[in-house]
């Protein structure tokens, strides 16, 4: 009876194999020496996991409406468009400033161009929307330091430029303790611009690599908040640096988005930085020998957590978009760091009792319905054959008993 179930689930398994596997090629020792041999086959994809279909089910839930994507790429791409009108509009007032004096010698000469260019940065760049998010961001290159007069010059001629891109009415304000425009769409849905001023001359390290014999300019007496202007350098280098390292990483944008929502879910994780949330993330699945599923990156990225790596004397954040060391991390104190910890340890818990559903904020799943196949039947037929097997043994032992009286 043994050697007859072993020989059902050997037979089995080998059609499971030649199944699942119609190419295989033996591998290169057991071919013939000399001759070239066929790649090795792919292993077979791993079919999803309960905790794939939470993750997936819970990411579908948080992505935007297609409706919120085409009023962000809608405001984005006028806002764009009406930028470079804005900046020929003053590229040629430079001009005309320039050559005030001799007018015959300016004519058909444009002026320097003081706006150098426009950039997505934050989740418009990196591909993070959420649903429910109404607020995307630009960075606005300048060829000098800005200063309060450009940025209202900016504010006062992106209005009339708006009204030659498109019909819709947009509400427009100004915010020079913030660098920024903030550009309001007035219907639903309705969305929000940050146009924030930079320039890259607002680094010392541009200053100092400069010649040393050079006298120094002094800086206007207007010129914007330079840590504004700085904090969007930085989300201009984080946005190379993502595109460059996560986007193409499996999993890496789904478990970044599912985070996102968690730490907007619980107050806890909130005092997460976004950008330390990102490298962490990208790090540990980069890291991993293999790609991942949904559901494995993220119990790696929480037991990274859980392991110890945001608290002070654990290895910390290094980031990767500046000259010096620095810690992604700095912003958060010692009770934040060994709150997340905690929680993060309490997530691995609930993913151990196959509670994903409660870190991810939603209600369980049905049971996926039983498949029918070939073990089940055999342990039917094996348990009919044991029994007629036991009842003859019974009969044979009540048959020797009446024999021995």
């Amino acid at each position: 009876m043994y050697w007859r179930r072993v020989e059902e689930e050997h037979i089995y398994w080998e059609e499971q194999r030649r199944r699942l596997a119609p190419d295989w090629h033996p591998p290169p020792l057991m071919g013939r020496l000399g001759m070239p041999q066929a790649p090795a086959p792919m292993p077979p994809r791993r079919p999803d996991s309960s905790d794939d279909r939470y993750i997936m089910t819970k990411h579908a839930s948080i992505y935007p409406t297609e409706e919120e994507l085409q009023a962000v790429q809608r405001i984005v791409s006028q806002t764009e468009r009406a930028l470079k009108l804005v900046s020929d509009v003053i590229s040629d007032q430079e001009g005309l400033k320039k050559d005030g004096d001799d007018m015959e010698k300016g004519k058909g000469d444009l002026g320097p161009r003081v706006l150098k260019g426009v950039m997505r940065v934050g989740v418009l760049a990196k591909g993070l929307l959420l649903r429910g998010d109404r607020t995307v961001n630009l960075i606005l290159l300048s060829a000098y330091k800005p200063t309060k007069a450009l940025l209202e010059k900016i504010s006062a001629n992106l209005p009339k430029q708006l009204l030659t891109v498109t019909e819709e009415t947009y509400e427009l304000k100004t915010c020079p303790s913030e660098s920024c425009i903030f550009l309001s769409t007035c219907k639903e849905p309705k969305m929000q611009v940050k146009i924030s001023l930079t320039s890259p001359v607002m680094r010392d390290d541009v200053v100092k690599d400069k010649d040393a014999t050079s006298v120094p300019v002094q800086d206007p007496s207007d010129v914007l908040n330079k840590q504004k202007c700085l904090e969007g350098l930085a989300a201009l280098r984080h946005a190379k640096w993502f595109q460059a390292r996560a986007n193409g990483l499996q999993s890496c944008v789904i478990i970044i988005r599912i985070l996102r929502d968690l730490c907007q879910r619980v107050p806890t994780w909130g005092a997460l930085p976004d950008w330390a949330m990102e490298l962490l993330v990208e790090k540990a699945i980069s890291s991993s020998s293999g790609p991942l599923s949904p559901g494995d990156a993220m119990r790696r990225v929480l037991e990274s957590v859980a392991s110890g790596v945001l608290l002070p004397d654990g290895p910390g954040l290094l980031d990767p978009c500046e000259k010096d060391h620095s810690d992604a991390l700095s912003y958060m104190n010692h009770q934040q760091r060994e709150d997340i910890t905690a929680s993060a340890q309490h997530a691995l818990r609930l993913l151990a009792f196959r509670q994903i559903h409660k870190v991810l904020g939603m209600d369980p799943l049905p049971q996926p319905k039983p498949r029918f196949n070939m073990r089940n039947r055999k342990r039917r037929r094996d348990t009919s054959e044991t029994a007629e097997g036991e009842g003859e043994g019974k009969k044979d032992k009540k048959d020797s008993d009446a024999g021995d009286v």
